[in-house]
């Protein structure tokens, strides 16, 4: 097969030369109004393209990539004596798989457990491209399936307005669960 990036011929989607020199992760990070830290990995015009795989046939491998690249070396690096669980932001699969299921799995390690299926939305509507306005007049209304550890990271793909993660803190809030940061691959907000 070929990279996506440079169209060399590559055994992964991206090659490792690309991996290397376009999707090196940095650390950028923003307070939302009610104080919990958000740490994203990539500025959201650095991997752009890239977000649009998620739904096609190889968003799953992309997204693998770009979760070892970022999450999975942030868990690796992240040293506690608490032991947290991450939760993803609606991992519900859609088209085979889902992109936030696969960046929270990334974050595997001895102090952070992965759950699945906890924290979905029941509300359908697509927040692409649309106001803070409109995300906040149409909320997720977020179900949040018990677990008992109540020290989460959260975990989403992009952060743009921040409603989304404002709601699900909220959720996990009134279950008594503590979020300590949340974390996503990218934030808009971020200028080149």
């Amino acid at each position: 097969m070929k990279c996506i990036l440079c169209e060399k011929y590559s055994l992964t989607h991206i090659c490792k030369d690309c991996q290397t020199n376009f999707l090196t992760p940095s650390i950028y990070k923003r307070k939302l109004p009610n104080n919990i830290t958000v740490i994203s990995f990539y500025k959201y015009s650095e991997i752009k393209e890239l977000l649009f795989t998620k739904h096609t046939d190889i968003g799953f491998y992309v997204y693998n990539i770009l979760a070892n690249l970022s999450f999975k070396k942030f868990a690796e690096e992240f040293h506690t004596k608490e032991k947290y669980v991450s939760i993803a932001v609606d991992d519900n699969p859609k088209g085979g798989y889902s992109h936030t299921a696969i960046l929270n799995h990334a974050l595997k390690s001895y102090n952070i457990m992965p759950l699945h299926n906890k924290l979905r939305a029941q509300s359908t509507i697509s927040y692409s491209g649309k106001t803070r306005a409109f995300r906040e007049q149409n909320p997720r209304n977020f179900h949040l399936k018990n677990f008992k550890n109540p020290n989460v990271l959260l975990v989403d793909d992009i952060i743009t307005t921040g409603t989304t993660l404002r709601e699900a803190i909220k959720t996990l809030e009134k279950r008594e669960k503590e979020v300590a940061f949340c974390l996503t691959l990218c934030d808009v907000s971020i200028s080149v």
